[in-house]
């Protein structure tokens, strides 16, 4: 079987099943294990003055990893390869978690606070209505990248070593790269190579959504947008997002006590998303994964 036959499987899966809880309330989930690893690595190597050799050094123990990892589970055959890109896809997930705060905003402001709190780093506690609903349209946007497109992508490239290497750098970058006293140095090389192994995925993504939402004809304004963005990688599947929606995402927001004044996305677009605009949201999310869905069988079947 090929390898896009088999990532066609995959999303199928996890489309399906995506994360069930009986199951991963009785084993430990392969990203939590990942988060251990470089919980190890920062609480051994993130230490001295040498902190921006030891994470660069981190970053090659994680990659070589990866890359046993999914050389050994590569041996058992098609059907557990299958399974485990399953297991590291989160597309059911992801939508999941974006629906319910949708759901939790049509009951109460508060319960959509918290809801947004499970996807977002920012804070939450004093978020409006329309505050929520864009942190979780623009979680959904980036994590469409990040937990979907992006591991695909590099599992139709390099397999089941591939897709673990993209996940174990893309933890370790959720985890030690922030541009902050503890993370500047040794999460640097962590960083760095996410955004590389986004490069090409994020932009990837940006196309599909423009597609599903019917905005390749605004690709230029879309271009524009993205590169306003303060990722590298995150604000083409955003801008994408915002421009589908007419709505406006990113621009300032809290982080620990203290505002950003970032820039918007779609700046000419509304700003008063709701549960309604985070529903449609949910739906191009679909949309989305069903383009990559055809182009993965696509690929099975000219090759």
């Amino acid at each position: 079987m090929t390898t896009a036959a088999m990532l066609a499987f995959a999303l199928l899966l996890d489309a399906v099943f995506g994360e069930p809880k009986w199951l991963w309330s009785r084993i430990t989930h392969p990203a939590v294990l990942m988060g251990k690893a470089v919980g190890f690595l920062d609480r051994k190597l993130n230490t001295g003055s040498n902190r921006r050799i030891n994470g660069v050094l981190a970053a090659l123990a994680l990659v070589l990893c990866g890359f046993i990892a999914g050389k050994l589970l590569s041996l058992p055959g098609t059907l557990v390869e299958i399974l485990a890109a399953a297991i590291l896809l989160a597309q059911r997930s992801l939508t999941e978690h974006v629906a319910a705060v949708a759901k939790g905003l049509r009951s109460s402001l508060a319960e959509g606070r918290e809801a947004v709190a499970m996807i977002v780093s920012r804070d939450t506690a004093n978020m409006t209505g329309p505050q929520a609903a864009r942190s979780a349209i623009e979680s959904g946007a980036e994590n469409m990248s990040d937990g979907v497109i992006a591991p695909a992508f590099w599992f139709l490239i390099a397999g089941l070593p591939g897709l673990i290497i993209y996940k174990m750098v893309n933890t370790a970058d959720s985890m030690i790269g922030y541009r902050n006293d503890r993370y500047e140095d040794f999460g640097w090389a962590s960083a760095r190579l996410d955004d590389l192994l986004n490069l090409i995925p994020a932009r990837l993504t940006g196309l599909l959504i423009a597609l599903a939402g019917g905005q390749l004809r605004h690709w230029g304004a879309i271009s524009a947008d993205a590169r306003k963005h303060r990722s590298p990688n995150a604000g083409w599947p955003e801008a994408a997002m915002a421009r589908a929606l007419n709505t406006s995402l990113a621009g300032p927001r809290s982080y620990d006590g203290q505002m950003r004044d970032f820039p918007w996305v779609n700046a000419d677009g509304t700003k008063s998303a709701n549960a309604e605009t985070i529903s449609r949201s949910t739906n191009l999310l679909w949309q989305t994964w069903a383009l990559a869905l055809a182009l993965t069988v696509a690929i099975a079947a000219v090759f």
